[in-house]
Formats: C-alpha cells, sequence, structure tokens
C-alpha cells in the first residue's frame, strides 16, 4: 500500500472512530504542519524581539533593523533562557545571559568568550512569514511549508471598500469548542440581549475533505435591531417579513481556519470575517485567537469611520458571551474528566469529525501489563 493509500485509510478509520464517539475531540492535537499567526505585527517594532508560542512551544520572533522578521527556539542553547529576553543587534539576536548570538539559521554565530571555530550548535527554527498585520510560522515539518499555502484573502483587509477590524485575545479554551461556537448559530438564544430575538433557518451544509460549510438565514422576531448591528448592514432594520431570511450567513472551516461572510445574492458581503484558534499551553486547553472583521463602507464611507467605536463595542459585548459559554464548557469537560456533551446538530457532527480528522489523536491508552 502507499503511503497516499495509507493516509486515506488513517483518515477513513479516524472518522468511523469518531462517528462512534471513541475519540475525545477535546484530546486532539491542532496540526503543527499549517501556518499559524503567532503576533501581531504591530507587536513587534524594528530591532526587537518578543516571546510567544505555539502548543507550549516557546518561539522568539526577531525583527532585524533590515530584512524580514524571523523565528527561532525561544531558549538560548546555553543555559535555555528566553532569547526574547535578549537584545536584537544587525541581522542576529544576543541572549541576554552569557551574549550568545543567533542568526536568522538558527545558528550560533558568537559566544563572546571563545574562538570562531569552537562554536557550539543552533537552535531550532521556525518557517516564518508576514502577512495582514500578522506574523505566521509553520511549527512543523519545515519541509512542508513551501508545500502549504498561507490563507489567502483574509476577510477583505486589503480592499479599501471595506474597513477591517484586528481582534483577539487569549480563551481558556480547547480550539474545537471556538470552531462549533461559531458553527452553531442556534446559539443565538445566548445573544438575545444584545441582538433582540433572532430565529435562524437552517439552510444546509457542505462536506469536503478539510472542508465543512454551514448556511444561515435569520429573522428577527423581537426585540429592536442594535445600533451595531445597523452599522453592519448599512441600514436600520425592524421585524417586516421584507427583512425576514433576507441575508444569507455562509460560516466555514477550512482547516484549522474559520470563516464567516454575510451577503444578500450575489452583492458583495456586507461582512467578512477571518478566524483562526492557536493553541498556547501544551495540553492546548488554552489558545490565541487572531481575528479579521470587514464591514463592507456606505456610500458615505466616513460613516461608518464616525460610528467605529460603537461597531467595536458592539462586537466586543458578542465575543464576551461566546467567550464565557466556551470556557463553562471546558470547565465541565475538566469537572467531568472528558467530554460528555451531547450532540444533535448534524452539521456539528460534521464538523467534529473533519477537526478529528485532521488533527493530531492522543495515543491510545496503554494497557497495564499483568504482574510477571
Amino acid at each position: 500500500m502507499d503511503q497516499t493509500a495509507q493516509t486515506d485509510s488513517s483518515t477513513q478509520e479516524l472518522a468511523v472512530e469518531a462517528r462512534k464517539g471513541k475519540i475525545d475531540l477535546r484530546r486532539v492535537r491542532s496540526n503543527p504542519d499549517y501556518w499559524y499567526p503567532v503576533a501581531w505585527s504591530r507587536e513587534l517594532k524594528p530591532g526587537k524581539t518578543i516571546g510567544t508560542r505555539y502548543a507550549g512551544t516557546p518561539i522568539a520572533l526577531v525583527r532585524p533593523d533590515a530584512g524580514p522578521v524571523f523565528a527561532l527556539e525561544d531558549r538560548c542553547a546555553h543555559r535555555q533562557v528566553p532569547l526574547s529576553k535578549g537584545t536584537v543587534e544587525g541581522a542576529s539576536v544576543k541572549c541576554c545571559y552569557h551574549g550568545w548570538a543567533y542568526g536568522r539559521s538558527g545558528r550560533c554565530i558568537d559566544v563572546p568568550y571563545l574562538g570562531k571555530g569552537k562554536l557550539p550548535n543552533g537552535v531550532r527554527t521556525f518557517p516564518c512569514r508576514e502577512q495582514d498585520g500578522m506574523i505566521f510560522v509553520f511549527p512543523g515539518d519545515p519541509e512542508k511549508a513551501d508545500t502549504v499555502p498561507l490563507p489567502a484573502h483574509l476577510a477583505r483587509a486589503s480592499n479599501p471598500a471595506y474597513k477591517t477590524r484586528y481582534f483577539g485575545t487569549t480563551i481558556g479554551c480547547h480550539y474545537s469548542f471556538m470552531h462549533e461556537n461559531l458553527m452553531d448559530m442556534n446559539h443565538q438564544f445566548m445573544h438575545s440581549k444584545q441582538m433582540g430575538q433572532m430565529k435562524p433557518r437552517f439552510l444546509g451544509q457542505k462536506r469536503e475533505p478539510k472542508l465543512v460549510e454551514a448556511r444561515y438565514s435569520f429573522a428577527r422576531t423581537g426585540g429592536k435591531q442594535p445600533f451595531g448591528e445597523a452599522l453592519i448592514f448599512g441600514e436600520r432594520r425592524d421585524s417586516s417579513e421584507k427583512f425576514q431570511h433576507r441575508d444569507v450567513m455562509t460560516i466555514r472551516t477550512e482547516y484549522p481556519y474559520q470563516t464567516l461572510r454575510i451577503q444578500t445574492g450575489d452583492e458583495d458581503p456586507v461582512m467578512d470575517l477571518w478566524i483562526v484558534y492557536v493553541p498556547q499551553s501544551a495540553d492546548e486547553l488554552t489558545n490565541r485567537t487572531f481575528g479579521l472583521l470587514s464591514v463592507k463602507r456606505p456610500k458615505i464611507g466616513s460613516l461608518l469611520d464616525i460610528a467605529w467605536p460603537f461597531l467595536v463595542a458592539f462586537t466586543n459585548r458578542i465575543f464576551a458571551e461566546d467567550r464565557e459559554s466556551v470556557e463553562l464548557e471546558q470547565n465541565a469537560w475538566r469537572e467531568l474528566g472528558g467530554d460528555h456533551n451531547v450532540e444533535v446538530f448534524p452539521v456539528i457532527n460534521a464538523l467534529r469529525e473533519l477537526l478529528t480528522e485532521c488533527g493530531i489523536p492522543p495515543e491510545p491508552a496503554q494497557t497495564p501489563k499483568p504482574n510477571a
């Protein structure tokens, strides 16, 4: 059996195991063979270094005064002190402890008290790219980095017809809870204080390799439209028939990223969201979100700029409610010692299978050997 056939067979086996509930999704690790943002570009100034993480792996990002950003393991080979505490000189970073210096290749290029012929080995490097205001690293097999594209078309960040918000925070839950939260729009019940009573209608799903997509429309059944929502749609709307189920919201998990788009017919989307949840702790039970939220400008584009703080406050309240719920889910998982969720929504079951197939499943429990 060739390698491709073996991979397909393993994926099918994982899908079966996931459907049977034999794999606890919250123990499935993220697949490192993708590009993950680990910092905002604005966080790393020229001639500086900062520390960040992917799934417990410490990473030092270095921005030399000239040339692109590079990423090293955030541990000096000498005493394991974080290189992110050091100083940038030219195209290298010097450890704050004894001054050992490392270049972008990770090779140790200077130990002040040794001759050049006695330099020790260096530290691990990570493929690194910068795009749309984020610094991405490839934490997996570096030989695969050139074969895996960076995510394209991040929201509408480069489109002047849209205004884009860059947001994110650290959340105390496994990344899968975040995917489920966004994909299942039946949780609008939770947001009724912020958005009024909204009735979602599930329009169908799509399932492809590495992809699950869900489509919804909505009808307002009570309460007034919040000002933040009016800014997104560019108009005031009531609960009359003409506004019900008028727009289609498309949510897609294209592993490991998620998108959400709202549009009417073939018109340009009024809102376009791109988001990813990057594991932070070694057990991957915390994640840092990186999100780009693009909103289409109205005919008088400056109106959105003026009202932008109201939109930011509105979306912050929505995100805060989501954060509380997923962290409560994670706490329940800890207290119960595993995943006891009873899932009945088909598209979420498809999503759970996808995350299991694409991620790294836990090692099977070792059976204790009988006493000799």
